[in-house]
């Protein structure tokens, strides 16, 4: 097949645009011909204040974007257009060049930006569902939801406000993936058509291969971005409850990196390392020595994370709340604890560290979940699938529109 990807990369590199890049590779060497169309948010870095303004306009409807979407379409004539991130740069411009054009389009929802101009359903540290499903998201132009800022959330309202109005996410979206059943029921809360919202979680691809060690792993370990929603300060704060000492590795960089190491020092906890970035590869490494990954994030997500340690046969200890609680089974691939409590964090880290055969046992039916569940060729399947599928739909859309005109034609 003929497939064109958009995407806009973030200025810090993150999970979506690792996934976009690996869905792109996956489609490669199974034989596709993967087009591009990419902006990256560096474009806006350090923008005065026209050009933010200008990007303001362009989160709603980009002509660049428009125009550049419909000329690659004419020299490549996709059968299907994949979309993962459009905002500010590309916008929802480039799904109506694809209809134009009768290119079918699918949209990954990465995050909640299509319900939510914060992205995470989180304001204030708290779950925060005020503008669901509202014509108008006017409590998060007040709260300045997105990036802190009242002017650039009522941009995205703007954005989220018109295209409810144009109806565009029911006639110019031709499939959704959700990557769990509960984000397909938050986003058909919140008015996308929920008929057209697929799920299909994220994949690792190279196999990690599950770890072989001859004594179980030898510290914790958190892999993810150091912001807020994450529940970095749960971590911390877990581990200053603990009654005994249990070396604990963070891997991943932030806003908040500067605040976590001062908050290391403050607590006195001598066996939590403060890594930084790391590699997947290196990730992969720390993760063969570790008893366990622990995800404290709060915000509603499926982390990649959590499917790069099934993939190593690492058992998770994770929020007890979906969709992580959808992922990790407690007490089979994991355990969970109770949402932003310290205290329950660490009893069942502790508990975690006392009990290294039951996490062995976990590890290993994590290691099953992920050949179940999150394989490239798995990822695949569902992936061609789903393009098959809508292409197929719009040949014999096209073919009924020329029966009908020739029909019509043949009865003046």
């Amino acid at each position: 097949m003929r497939i064109l990807l958009v995407h806009e990369r973030y200025q810090q590199r993150g999970g979506e645009d690792a996934v976009s890049e690996a869905e792109a590779a996956l489609l490669e060497r199974n034989g596709h011909s993967v087009f591009h169309y990419a902006r990256n948010n560096n474009e806006l870095a350090n923008a005065g204040l026209l050009k933010t303004i200008s990007a303001g306009i362009d989160a709603v409807w980009a002509s660049k974007s428009f125009h550049d979407m419909n000329e690659l379409i004419e020299k490549h004539r996709p059968e299907v257009a994949h979309f993962h991130n459009t905002l500010p740069l590309i916008s929802p411009s480039a799904y109506y060049a694809c209809a134009r054009r009768g290119v079918p389009v699918v949209q990954t929802l990465h995050n909640y930006r299509l319900v939510c101009p914060g992205a995470t359903l989180l304001r204030e540290g708290r779950v925060c569902e005020v503008c669901l499903g509202k014509s108008v998201a006017w409590r998060a132009v007040a709260h300045g939801c997105y990036r802190g800022s009242r002017p650039a959330s009522a941009a995205v309202a703007a954005l989220l406000t018109t295209h409810r109005a144009l109806r565009t996410w029911h006639s110019k979206v031709d499939a959704y993936i959700a990557l769990s059943e509960f984000a397909r029921g938050k986003f058909a809360s919140g008015g996308l058509p929920r008929q057209r919202i697929v799920v299909k979680p994220n994949f690792v691809h190279p196999d990690p291969g599950p770890v072989q060690r001859q004594q179980p792993g030898q510290y914790g370990l958190f892999v993810g971005r150091l912001s807020e929603e994450k529940g970095v300060r749960i971590l911390l704060a877990a581990w200053k409850q603990m009654n005994r000492q249990i070396p604990l590795f963070i891997l991943g960089d932030g806003p908040m990196r500067q605040e976590i190491a001062s908050e290391i020092s403050a607590l006195d906890l001598a066996g939590v390392q403060l890594v930084g970035n790391a590699s997947r590869e290196e990730v992969f490494r720390w993760m063969r020595g570790a008893s366990f990954l622990v995800c404290p994030s709060y915000w509603f997500e499926a982390p990649l994370v959590i499917v790069e340690a099934f993939g190593c046969g690492i058992p998770v200890i994770a929020t007890g709340q979906d969709p992580t609680a959808e992922m990790v089974a407690h007490n089979r691939t994991g355990l969970h604890f109770t949402p932003g409590d310290g205290a329950d964090l660490a009893a069942k880290v502790e508990w975690a560290w006392t009990h290294p055969a039951q996490m062995e046992t976990m590890g290993e039916a994590a290691r099953l979940e992920f050949e179940k569940k999150y394989t490239a060729e798995r990822n695949y399947g569902q992936l061609m699938g789903l393009y098959k599928t809508l292409a197929g739909r719009k040949a014999l859309g096209s073919q009924a529109a020329e029966l009908s005109s020739a029909t019509s034609g043949g009865l003046r």
